[in-house]
């Protein structure tokens, strides 16, 4: 069965361990962005303008720097609902995060589809954050998350090789 609850098979401990390094990974990113949803609500009926000067002086970007009036400009047009709507969306993502963590931790075969279905879709975006500008931080990100999707891939494969062999009753390689 493609999406069933148990795994097929017992994981060898190297892949569990694997499995679980992941999915700390995948807790760890869900927390993050679960603390935003956090600190963007702490922002709900605030001067978001205030906020957002004592911000750029605290990153030592001086008033006569464009981007100050740039970045003032668009915290200017931040109103109470767009921080909620922005900190559902955070809520939510973090609960798939967390939704993927636990089923990678259990060795859940869904979720390694989901893990790898959710890193592909952020691929693209990665390699061209790294293409339009090369840093050791979207570098390791864009590494960490090739590797992710084809252990995933890998994964699956060998399930699925594993399945072919014993159903035709040869002994799996």
């Amino acid at each position: 069965m493609l999406f069933s609850l148990r795994p097929w098979r017992v994981r060898e401990k190297r892949q569990l361990r694997v499995l679980r390094l992941v999915a700390s990974f995948e807790m760890a990113k869900g927390a993050v962005v679960l603390l935003a949803a956090v600190g963007l609500l702490s922002l709900a009926h605030r001067d978001i303008w205030d906020v957002s000067a004592s911000l750029l002086r605290l990153l030592h970007i001086h008033h006569t720097n464009h981007y100050w009036e740039v970045f003032l400009r668009l915290a200017n047009r931040v109103r109470d609902e767009k921080l909620w709507l922005v900190a559902v969306g955070c809520v939510l993502y973090s609960a798939l995060r967390f939704v993927e963590a636990y089923g990678l931790w259990r060795a859940r075969v869904w979720a390694e589809w989901v893990a790898f279905v959710s890193g592909g879709v952020y691929l693209p975006f990665e390699v061209y954050e790294v293409a339009r500008r090369v840093t050791v931080v979207r570098v390791i990100i864009l590494a960490a998350n090739v590797a992710i999707v084809l252990y995933m891939l890998f994964l699956r494969l060998q399930a699925q090789a594993a399945r072919c062999a014993e159903e035709s009753g040869a002994p799996p390689a």
